[in-house]
This record gives structure tokens, C-alpha cells and sequence, in this order.
């Protein structure tokens, strides 16, 4: 389990009570839309607003604590950071599934970078397409 506390204050952010409830319902979960953040949050902060949670939700971005998954016509869902690795979001449910970096894919994007004399920072490679379960859902 992460230590929200420490994770907020290396990056520069106070660890609110606020934020680490945040945190810690989207570590539970995986990957969130900030709707479903906020249902959660408030179960144990009743008094929290929404804009609240989407003031947070941003800052952490902005910060480096969370990345933003956008999902083509539908609220992007949000995740801890962590080490890179690819999503497999599904364009009709909105799933997202975590999947590991692939060697040739890194391999791929270092000679890119080095080839255009770019320096890579980070990177969030998102494939797009229907998850397995929505496929046998349209196929039933």
C-alpha cells in the first residue's frame, strides 16, 4: 500500500485529509472517472464539495501524483502514478486495463526520441478499441 503522506509531499503538495481520501479510493480501484471519485469520497466526507475533488483531482495531475487516461466520448478516469506501462481502454464501456511496457515498444519509442533529438520526460501510450466482454455482448 502507498504511503499517500510521503507520495503528496515529494511532490509538493500538503497531505490534506481531502487528498489522501482520494488517493486512497483510487488505489482501491484502479482507474476512475472523477464522478465515481467523488461518490466514493463522500461516503466518508460528506461535507466534501465536487469542485473540491476536481480542484484536487487537477493539482495532483499538475503535480505528478495522478495521470489523466482520456476515453474518446466519455470522462477520462485517473490513476496513481507508477512505473510506465500501456492502456488498453475500451471505447465502449470505458475499461481501462493496465498492461506492461513491451521491450520492442520501448525500444521503438528510444530510437524515435534519439532520432528526432527529443528528450523524453514520460510517456502514457493508450490503445484505444472494445474490450472482450463488450465484443461477446454485441456478438450475443
Amino acid at each position: 500500500m502507498t504511503d499517500y503522506a510521503i507520495l503528496l509531499k515529494e511532490n509538493g503538495l500538503k497531505a490534506t485529509f481531502q487528498r489522501m481520501n482520494i488517493l486512497e479510493s483510487i488505489e482501491s480501484h484502479g482507474h476512475m472517472s472523477i464522478d465515481t471519485i467523488y461518490e466514493k469520497v463522500i461516503k466518508t466526507h460528506p461535507s466534501l464539495s465536487l469542485a473540491t475533488v476536481y480542484k484536487n483531482i487537477i493539482l495532483m495531475v499538475e503535480k505528478g501524483v495522478l495521470v489523466e487516461v482520456p476515453i474518446t466520448g466519455k470522462k477520462s478516469k485517473y490513476e496513481l502514478i507508477k512505473e510506465d506501462h500501456i492502456h488498453l481502454v475500451c471505447t465502449e464501456c470505458g475499461e481501462v486495463e493496465d498492461k506492461p511496457q513491451h521491450s520492442v515498444a520501448d525500444e521503438l519509442f528510444s530510437s524515435m526520441t534519439k532520432q528526432e533529438n527529443f528528450t523524453l520526460s514520460k510517456q502514457q501510450v493508450n490503445l484505444y478499441g472494445v474490450c472482450s466482454y463488450c465484443q461477446e455482448a454485441v456478438a450475443s
